[in-house]
């Protein structure tokens, strides 16, 4: 058996069409107002591939991988991405705009609440308490799209290699990915006697 075989997966549902304007605007809308605590990846990857089937997994993952790279919220790098994917300019537009609004108005909320009361335990409670749910949140995405998209086991390492370069060695972020992804590119290459692995047929690059 081939070392760098692939795991297979099982059968993934069809992509849906793309979403109107409107719809996009909405369904970022909704997603911006509910994403409580930080664990925004969460929400977004619920929202566009659990709940409307917009995007795949591997999809998704190929968007966050390029957000994570890029400067700026992780927010509002998705939802530009994402919209973009699906409805070319506008729908980045219009899936930015949805994102944006319900946070800035929150958070404008907010900040007048905690120049009040701020000090207050009830309040120091709750905001620990988001905090531990947003911590939560992105652990169940980490463990959804690992058992989807990470394939063998050499998979598994680069994952551990980038948490140990960004969280205890103090790599930034971008060179950790870019160093992390030539060797990873350099794993997966192609190699002689080695099928070509077969495109999946409900995958639709959009413009």
């Amino acid at each position: 058996m081939n070392a760098h075989a692939a795991t297979p997966k099982g059968p993934k549902l069809p992509v849906a069409p793309p979403p109107t304007l409107w719809r996009l605007f909405l369904a970022f809308l909704t997603m911006g107002a509910t994403s409580l605590g930080g664990g925004v990846i969460a929400y977004l990857r619920t929202g566009l591939v659990s709940h409307y089937r917009w995007l795949d997994d591997e999809t998704f993952v190929e968007l966050m991988a390029i957000s994570q790279s890029l400067p700026g919220l992780n927010a509002t790098n998705m939802s530009i991405l994402s919209g973009d994917r699906l409805r070319g300019w506008p729908g980045a537009f219009f899936a930015a705009l949805g994102m944006c609004l319900p946070g800035a108005a929150l958070m404008t909320a907010a900040a007048f609440a905690v120049g009040i009361g701020g000090d207050d335990p009830i309040s120091k409670a709750f905001l620990h308490a988001i905090a531990a749910g947003a911590v939560g949140l992105i652990t169940v995405v980490l463990v959804q799209l690992g058992a989807k998209v990470l394939g063998e086991i050499a998979d598994y390492a680069f994952v551990v290699l980038t948490a140990v370069l960004v969280a205890f060695l103090h790599v930034p972020v971008l060179v950790a990915l870019l160093g992390v992804g030539a060797l990873a590119i350099w794993w997966h290459r192609p190699r002689k006697g080695t099928a070509p692995k077969p495109v999946d047929p409900h995958f639709k690059d959009h413009p």
